[in-house]
């Protein structure tokens, strides 16, 4: 196998791993033995376990982030960049589920110099999502509110859905985007 798969393979079975176990209760046995290789062998495709850590979760973040950035530079209206923001964010929960899981739990057992740059990431990913809703507050398509809270909602919503989403499920990852959205913009207020 060409060392470039070979790497590929190794951080889909960390992923998988870490997902399920967690970073610290896997072991670089754990993950040679999944890759059906000796773990002397492992070190030759990478230094350390933090090694793939940080890429599981560098690549989730540059994921998250390439997935709203057209979506900010486009001209349509907060209510739509809004709604297609979270499907985005499902979209990329949903298409790799296991590394999302990492990104979301394991992240904060990086050494400070890479946390550092994950968080610096997560943080422009928010920045994305405040420019959102202080557009829609600015035109008057969201209520005058607290666009941190509302911010911390959104993000707390999207960003647990790693947890019980299942893709065999009866609804979409984009299917619970809209029915998340159509809740956030309407409430649960009934209508007189």
């Amino acid at each position: 196998m060409p060392r470039l798969e070979r790497r590929e393979e190794i951080l889909k079975v960390a992923g998988r791993l870490f997902s399920k176990k967690g970073y610290h209760g896997t072991t670089i046995r754990d993950i040679s033995d999944a890759c059906g290789i000796l773990s002397g062998s492992l070190y030759t495709h990478i230094k350390t376990k933090e090694d793939l850590l940080y890429e599981i979760t560098d690549r989730g973040a540059e994921c998250f982030l390439r997935s709203i950035r057209s979506i900010m530079e486009s001209d349509i209206s907060a209510t739509e960049k809004l709604r297609q923001a979270v499907r985005a964010h499902m979209r990329v929960i949903e298409a790799n589920l296991e590394a999302a899981t990492v990104f979301f739990q394991e992240w904060k057992s990086l050494s400070e110099k890479r946390f550092a740059r994950i968080q610096a990431k997560r943080d422009q990913y928010e920045t994305m999502w405040k420019e959102i809703l202080e557009q829609g507050i600015r035109q008057g398509e969201f209520r005058d509110t607290d666009e941190k809270f509302a911010r911390l909602l959104l993000l707390a919503v999207g960003n647990w859905v790693y947890q019980w989403y299942r893709p065999e499920g009866d609804l979409s990852a984009e299917e619970i985007a809209d029915r998340f959205v159509d809740l956030l913009l309407e409430g649960l207020k009934k209508r007189t």
